[in-house]
């Protein structure tokens, strides 16, 4: 298939969840006078630095699903091939990762503390999605490859990569 089509897929998904998280804190903003949750100013000190990192770890993990992958994060439109090259060596759900920073950054630009407030069901969410729908899904595409990286990659606290028995140089079960 070709790349620059997925990529454009991609590009589409990407926005559609930055939208659904901005237009979600942007909701959830009403609610901080009423329950004094409103962050001091030093807070957006923060932003910047913690939407950049979200950012970028997200970015990476489109590209890589794109480019090696070769489909998108949609779960519509998943990748055709197992990846577990580039973040997905450190921790299996990177995305999910980058994606909450990001909104975590949003949230302390806003200065929100309900939107800050809001990562945490969003990861409790991710984590029953991984769980019920994702682990099961990749289980059944990709068998053995991906059991054996199931064991030696950690589903959300990142460490150093271990060997991996039957992989290539590029990280392909």
């Amino acid at each position: 298939m070709n790349t620059a089509f997925i990529a454009l897929r991609a590009v589409v998904v990407v926005c559609l969840f930055v939208w659904l998280w901005a237009w979600v804190a942007l909701g959830l903003r009403s609610y901080d006078r009423q329950f004094g949750l409103t962050l001091p100013d030093w807070t957006r000190l923060l932003a910047v630095p913690v939407m950049l990192i979200g950012a970028a770890i997200g970015l990476t993990c489109v590209v890589t699903f794109v480019l090696r992958g070769h489909g998108t994060p949609a779960p519509f439109d998943p990748p055709r091939q197992f990846v577990a090259v580039g973040l997905y060596r450190y921790v299996r759900n990177p995305m999910y990762l980058g994606g909450s920073l990001l909104l975590a950054g949003y949230a302390l630009f806003l200065r929100s503390g309900t939107a800050l407030l809001f990562c945490l069901p969003w990861l409790l969410l991710g984590h029953i999605f991984v769980l019920l729908y994702e682990e099961p899904a990749l289980r059944r595409k990709f068998g053995a490859a991906y059991e054996e990286y199931c064991r030696t990659v950690p589903r959300w606290i990142p460490r150093r990569p271990t060997a991996r028995r039957g992989t290539d140089a590029g990280g392909r079960l």
